[in-house]
C-alpha cells in the first residue's frame, strides 16, 4: 500500500490542472503568494509530461504531445498515472466525438476553458476527416502567449491549423492572442465573465470583445478540465452562467429559460471525494504545494456534480461517472487487454482508489437542434 507521501498529487492525472489560470487566487481568503503562484503554474508541466508519457508508451496517439513539453521535462510516469491519463483523455474524446458526429453538416463550436498546453484542437483539425468546427481556447495571457509563441515556431502545429501563410493567422501586438478562421486563442481572466444580471451593459459588451469569433448561433460545447475548480463556487457559477445564460441563452438571465437558447453542453473533469482518507491525503499534498481547489468540497460527489449541471441550466440531461467506472464500463475488453499489456500495473488497489477520486460530468440542453442526441446513450454512474 502507498504511504501518504507516495500518493500522487491530484494534478498528476489531469490535462488542465493548475496552469495559473487564476493568478492571484488560491486560499480561502483569495490570496496567493508568488511562490505558490509559480507552483500552480508548474502543474501544466506535470500535465503535459503525463500526456507525453502515456503517448510514448502507446496508451494514446498524439503526434503533438512532444511539441508542448519543455526541454528537460520528459520523464516516465507511474503506471497508474499513465492509465488515468488514458482513461480521462479517451472519455472526453468520446464525448467530443459524439457531439461532433451529430448533424455533421452543421458547424459547431468548442470552447476550452483554461486550455494551457492542450493538444485536442490540433488533433481534431489534423484528423483524416476534420470536423466542421470552430475551436476557442481561453486562458491567462501568460499562458496564451506561450502557446502562440509555440505555434509560431512549430511547423507541425501550423499545418494542423491550416496556417500556410502569415496572413492565415492574426496575432495580437502583445503576442498573446491568435485568430484563424477555425481556431482562436483568447487571453482572458475567466472571472471577468459575468452573467448579464450580474454586470452592467458596458462590462457585458467588453466581455464579448475578448471573445472574438464566437458565434452565438452555433451548437457549442464547453470543456473544463480542472479549470473551474480553482474558482470559488460563486465565481465558477458566474462563468458557466455567462455562457449558458448571457452568451448562448434566452437573453434574460433565467436559467430555467436557457433551454430555449443555443444548443449547449458542458464537460467537467474534476476531483471528487475529498473527505475520505485518500482524498484528504491528496488535498493535503496539493495544499503543501500552494494549490487550492476551491469548489472541491462544494461539488464533492457525483450527485453534487449532477445537481450542479441541472441548476446551471443543462436541462436536457446530466450524468457523471468516476474514472474507475469509465475504465470498467466504457473500455472494451479488447482495449483493456491492449492497455494492460503496455506495462505492468501491480498497484491495483491504489489504481482503484485514485480513479475513484476523479470524475467526468457532462450536461446538455438541446435547444431546437439535436447536437447532443448522442450523449443520451452514454452510460453514467449511479450517483453516490
Amino acid at each position: 500500500m502507498m504511504s501518504a507521501s507516495q500518493i500522487p498529487n491530484l494534478n498528476t492525472l489531469r490535462r488542465g490542472g493548475g496552469r495559473a489560470r487564476f493568478r492571484g487566487r488560491g486560499g480561502a481568503d483569495g490570496s496567493l503568494s508568488k511562490s505558490n503562484d509559480r507552483a500552480v503554474q508548474g502543474t501544466d508541466n506535470d500535465a503535459s509530461v503525463s500526456r507525453l508519457s502515456a503517448v510514448a508508451l502507446g496508451y494514446l496517439q498524439d503526434p503533438f504531445a512532444d511539441t508542448v513539453v519543455a526541454s528537460g521535462l520528459e520523464s516516465r510516469r507511474l503506471p497508474i498515472i499513465n492509465r488515468g491519463t488514458y482513461v480521462r483523455t479517451t472519455a472526453i474524446d468520446h464525448l467530443v466525438t459524439q457531439f461532433l458526429s451529430q448533424e455533421p453538416q452543421t458547424k459547431k463550436q468548442i470552447i476550452s476553458l483554461g486550455a494551457g498546453t492542450d493538444t485536442r484542437a490540433f488533433r481534431l483539425f489534423a484528423s483524416q476527416s476534420p470536423p466542421n468546427l470552430v475551436y476557442h481556447e481561453i486562458d491567462f495571457a501568460v499562458n496564451t502567449a506561450a502557446k502562440v509563441k509555440l505555434i509560431r515556431s512549430t511547423p507541425l502545429l501550423q499545418r494542423a491549423l491550416g496556417i500556410e501563410r502569415p496572413e492565415d493567422a492574426t496575432i495580437s501586438d502583445a503576442g498573446d492572442a491568435l485568430y484563424t478562421g477555425v481556431y482562436h486563442i483568447h487571453p482572458l481572466d475567466l472571472r471577468s465573465l459575468k452573467r448579464a444580471s450580474a454586470t452592467s451593459d458596458a462590462a457585458h459588451a467588453d466581455s464579448r470583445v475578448h471573445l472574438r469569433g464566437v458565434d452565438t448561433t452555433f451548437p457549442t460545447l464547453l470543456i473544463s478540465e480542472c479549470c473551474l475548480v480553482y474558482l470559488s463556487p460563486s465565481e465558477a457559477g458566474e462563468v458557466v452562467g455567462y455562457f449558458s445564460e448571457t452568451l448562448f441563452g434566452a437573453g434574460d438571465g433565467d436559467a430555467k429559460r436557457s433551454s430555449t437558447g443555443t444548443p449547449l453542453g458542458l464537460i467537467l473533469y474534476e476531483p471528487i471525494r475529498p473527505d475520505d482518507a485518500f482524498g484528504r491525503t491528496m488535498v493535503s499534498n496539493l495544499a503543501a504545494r500552494g494549490i487550492h481547489l476551491q469548489t472541491l468540497h462544494q461539488y464533492a460527489s457525483l450527485a453534487a456534480q449532477q445537481k450542479r449541471l441541472r441548476e446551471q441550466g443543462f436541462s436536457g440531461g446530466q450524468a457523471a461517472a468516476d474514472v474507475d467506472f469509465i475504465w470498467e464500463r466504457w473500455v472494451s475488453d479488447e482495449e483493456k487487454e491492449r492497455v494492460s499489456g503496455l506495462e505492468m500495473l501491480d498497484e491495483m488497489e491504489e489504481w482503484k482508489l485514485l480513479a475513484q477520486h476523479y470524475c467526468v460530468a457532462w450536461g446538455w440542453r438541446e435547444g431546437s437542434a439535436g447536437a447532443f442526441t448522442g450523449w443520451r446513450g452514454i452510460q453514467g454512474q449511479i450517483v453516490d
